[in-house]
């Protein structure tokens, strides 16, 4: 019965469902894009994907454990004032380089939205998973729809050919 209602998560809950196509969309995009981008920036692509992976992984955790984050950061700058200041500037100051100049705003934000309203459709439904159940389930999700979204074959190899 239980393996039931897990298999029947993504029909109770149909943004799971939504969370796997803007990842596998996403992750065919910087396929797109990635040799271009390495060689404008002489980046070579391996270490494009460690930073993708990196900045899905972060996104995920910002977007799974809110709560908990939030509370390890704030005891951090509570401890004193110049603690408040140091995590201040660095989110600030890492935030705004990473953003504005790697131009991936959109993007992030895509993802961060899809990540929030799966989540929010897991709590509608009544599933009220721990940080690493709901971290796991979603991450899962996002990281296979990425790694289909890699392997989906180029627009520019499929040719249609008319009948006849």
């Amino acid at each position: 019965m239980e393996l039931m209602r897990w298999l029947s998560l993504p029909l109770r809950a149909p943004l799971l469902i939504v969370l796997f196509g803007v990842a596998a969309v996403m992750g065919h995009q910087w396929t797109l894009l990635a040799p271009q981008f390495s060689a404008t920036s002489g980046l070579p692509l391996p270490l494009l994907l460690g930073l993708e992976i990196l900045q899905l992984l972060s996104v995920l955790i910002l977007c799974t454990m809110p709560d908990l984050l939030m509370r390890r950061v704030s005891l951090l700058m509570a401890s004193s004032r110049s603690m408040t200041l140091l995590v201040t500037l660095l989110v600030v100051i890492g935030a705004g380089i990473y953003l504005l100049r790697l131009n991936v705003l959109s993007d992030v934000l895509i993802i961060a939205s899809a990540l929030l309203l799966a989540r929010l459709d897991l709590v509608r439904i009544g599933l009220d998973a721990t940080p690493l159940v709901s971290m796991v389930l979603l991450g899962s999700l996002l990281f296979g729809g990425v790694v289909l979204g890699h392997c989906l074959p180029h627009p520019g190899f499929v040719t249609a050919t008319l009948p006849g």
